[in-house]
């Protein structure tokens, strides 16, 4: 769609957008544990690509795995994140059918980071990780 991607970070904003900016580019999922209600657990790879967006106020991301059966790449989602200046914070929206959702990015360096999804199914009382991943940055040939 012309006019959706942006080449660089909307000017005056750089600092505020640095939170989700520095993941802009390609990454590789090294390994994705999701753990399931029963205790059961699969782990798949992947990939990450982020990119601005909507003149550089904001970043979408595309989630995609490998299917286990055809081991091809295939898409699982999309988030679009907002930085919203009247309340000087993030929006992100994920397109999903969970109810709570918290998402932990930490250990985050340049060329590395680990997500960690949480959902929570009694209003936020209790939480339960869902998602474990191991991220690195896609080396350029």
């Amino acid at each position: 769609m012309e006019g959706l991607g942006a080449s660089e970070p909307y000017p005056g904003l750089e600092d505020k957008l640095s939170l989700f900016g520095q993941f802009v580019g390609d990454w590789v999922i090294l390994e994705d544990h999701s753990f399931q209600e029963d205790g059961t657990e699969t782990v798949v790879d992947g990939e990450l690509h982020w990119e601005w967006i909507l003149e550089g106020k904001a970043v979408q991301d595309v989630w995609m795995f490998r299917d286990k059966e055809t081991n091809k790449i295939m898409p699982a989602g999309t988030t679009v994140r907002m930085y919203d200046p009247k309340i000087d914070a993030w929006q992100s929206i994920w397109f999903t059918t969970e109810r709570l959702l918290w998402w932990i990015f930490s250990d985050i360096t340049p060329n590395s980071f680990t997500w960690r999804g949480e959902k929570s199914k009694d209003l936020g009382k209790t939480w339960m990780t869902r998602e474990l991943m191991k991220i690195r940055r896609k080396e350029v040939p």
